[in-house]
């Protein structure tokens, strides 16, 4: 699959949320939102990225933007991730890799000599169009929400 790029219609995505909730690409018409993959709840990567976007949360909601995450854990991870960290936003529970899979993130990986399947952490910016505006696949996890505000500085 060609990785998607700035200027992309964004793949329609249809999934549920930490409640069980079903959410899709189609609630966010008219509305700019921060999609972001992840690997795996509570690891320290992820942690920190989640924390990060949850501190700037309210900085995000004021732009206009709203944050979901997705990862292939389950309803009841991602309910004690959120629980943990008191996280303001939705986290799919993409398990079945349909959304990382429309995205090209869910790919081969290498580490320590071993080849696997994981999830290729990335972040899109989605314009109310539905239009990739942003795309980055280096994310600070530790800073993330700054990289992301530095990132769309151009966009507001």
């Amino acid at each position: 699959m060609t990785p998607l790029k700035e200027g992309d219609k964004a793949p329609f995505f249809k999934g549920v949320n930490q409640n069980g909730k079903e959410i899709s690409l189609d609630d966010f018409k008219g509305k700019k939102i921060v999609l972001y993959f992840y690997p795996k709840d509570n690891t320290s990567g992820c942690t920190a990225e989640a924390c990060s976007l949850n501190e700037g949360y309210e900085e995000f909601m004021r732009l206009g933007y709203e944050i979901v995450g997705v990862s292939p854990d389950s309803i009841a991870s991602h309910q004690k991730f959120i629980a943990k960290y008191n996280l303001a936003f939705n986290l799919i529970a993409d398990t079945e890799k349909s959304i990382l899979e429309a995205y090209g993130v869910w790919a081969e990986k290498s580490m320590y000599g071993r080849k696997y399947m994981g999830v290729l952490r990335t972040t899109f910016v989605i314009d109310e169009t539905g239009t990739i505006v942003k795309v980055i696949t280096k994310v600070n996890t530790k800073d993330a929400a700054g990289q992301l505000i530095k990132a769309l500085s151009n966009h507001f």
